[in-house]
């Protein structure tokens, strides 16, 4: 399976955990951390390319508020997107673990959410009334602004005290509890790390 068939499969795995719909564990910031992945105990890269960052944007314009289009990305855009991602993680382990974060992290997260402005526009359809928010930048300015908003939302809001990391064996993933049983990010890390802790009482024996 090549790298893009082993990454739908981490992606479908955390599907399957939470039903695979657009539930609080796949905020984008977190799909986002996630783009940094492990698959067989080897680190893989999702967003390493312009080609790669085009495309995972692209599939996630809708959930961050952009309009989908063609939009010039090259190894300076990666550079930035990958700089907020460090952060991100760092933050989010931190979250998880109980420490304080790294207020150079903290400011890269805000340096971010502050590239673009923007502004609650209300939209009326018939009777339905709703609230889309625009902002006022280009593609990628905006959507590294939507990401790193996105992130300080999860982390200053409800969804924080259920934040967790999975501790499947070699697992990188960060995800949003969604049932007080929920120990990993997916099915195959649940039984990796089942298989894993059947072995360790084996060897005990």
């Amino acid at each position: 399976m090549g790298d893009r068939g082993e990454r739908d499969q981490v992606e479908r795995d955390h599907q399957q955990t939470t039903g695979g719909a657009a539930v609080r564990g796949e905020s984008p910031s977190i799909k986002f951390a996630n783009t940094r992945y492990s698959v067989r105990g080897q680190l893989r890269e999702g967003i390493g390319t312009p080609e790669e960052l085009s495309g995972w944007l692209a599939a996630e314009s809708l959930a961050l508020g952009l309009e989908p289009g063609a939009a010039s990305i090259g190894e300076r855009e990666v550079a930035a997107f990958l700089g907020l991602r460090a952060a991100v993680r760092s933050v989010l382990r931190t979250a998880t673990e109980g420490q304080a974060p790294a207020p150079e992290d903290i400011a890269v997260l805000n340096a971010a959410a502050a590239t673009v402005p923007s502004w609650p526009e209300l939209t009326v359809s018939g009777d339905t009334y709703a609230v889309v928010e625009r902002t006022g930048g280009g593609y990628t300015d905006s959507a590294l602004a939507a990401l790193a908003r996105d992130a300080i939302a999860v982390l200053g809001g409800s969804l924080r005290p259920e934040l967790r990391a999975c501790h499947a064996p070699g697992c990188t993933q960060f995800f949003v509890r969604e049932h007080p049983r929920q120990e990993w990010c997916g099915p195959a890390c649940g039984n990796r790390a089942r298989a894993a802790r059947h072995y360790r009482k084996q060897r005990a024996v």
